[in-house]
């Protein structure tokens, strides 16, 4: 899932020339916002992690074939990070999510339902951190699967839960679901976006069953007040 980067980045380039017959406003301060999930605000959000005390021996790449910059930070009863998103459609096949539709498609999920089938990726908003390593591990950072996670991108915030692992030295990837209610486009070989992601995880906090996303934003409202009270 790793390497649409030149194909990404072909993609923003048209985007950009498309935005230059748009009307200023369009992409400025004052176009209109989705309605964001809980009642924590993303600016209130974003201003309690403007700076990183980081807590990851190294930093991580973005994809293949940038270098390494983003730091693992640490916070009162959270680690977050600032990332692009790349699209996870691993887990359950459905529609959008299968061997047709992503070239990396795999029929597992390092985390499963309390079925014990994998998740599903097309509905439910879950974030990838990456695999235990010298550079960092999550669960001794009191991450987990299931753990509640605070995406912010463009004004939004949606709450998904940690739903899979990937490689060890590369950061920022969310699931189909997680992208298309940010407004990010879903297609796992095309899709996500190069920059401007903040993911917040809240350490020891744990959704159940895994797979109910309006037990994750339940939680993740009542964590995410806590987050700005602690910090």
């Amino acid at each position: 899932m790793r390497f649409r980067t030149l194909t990404l980045a072909a993609a923003s380039g048209a985007a950009l020339l498309a935005a230059g017959v748009l009307p200023a406003h369009a992409s400025g301060p004052s176009a209109p916002t989705s309605a964001e999930e809980g009642s924590v605000s993303a600016a209130d959000l974003l201003a309690k992690v403007t700076s990183c005390s980081q807590i990851s021996s190294g930093k991580y790449k973005t994809d293949d074939e940038t270098s390494a910059t983003v730091p693992v930070c640490g916070k009162n009863g959270a680690v977050f990070w600032k990332a692009d998103m790349d699209i996870d459609c691993d887990g359950q096949r459905t529609t959008n999510c299968n061997e047709n539709r992503d070239p990396w498609y795999q029929d597992d999920t390092a985390f499963h339902q309390s079925d014990g089938k994998p998740l599903k990726a097309e509905s439910l908003p879950y974030v990838v951190v990456p695999s235990s390593s010298s550079i960092w591990n999550y669960s001794g950072a009191g991450i987990k699967g299931g753990g509640v996670v605070a995406v912010v991108y463009n004004n939004k915030v949606e709450y998904a839960v940690v739903g899979d692992t990937g490689p060890t030295k590369i950061i920022g990837e969310a699931s189909y679901a997680t992208a298309k209610a940010l407004g990010i486009d879903p297609d796992p070989a095309t899709g996500g976006v190069d920059s401007g992601v903040t993911y917040i995880l809240f350490k020891n906090s744990k959704v159940s069953p895994i797979e109910s996303h309006s037990a994750a934003v339940s939680l993740g409202d009542q964590l995410a007040k806590q987050f700005l009270r602690n910090n």
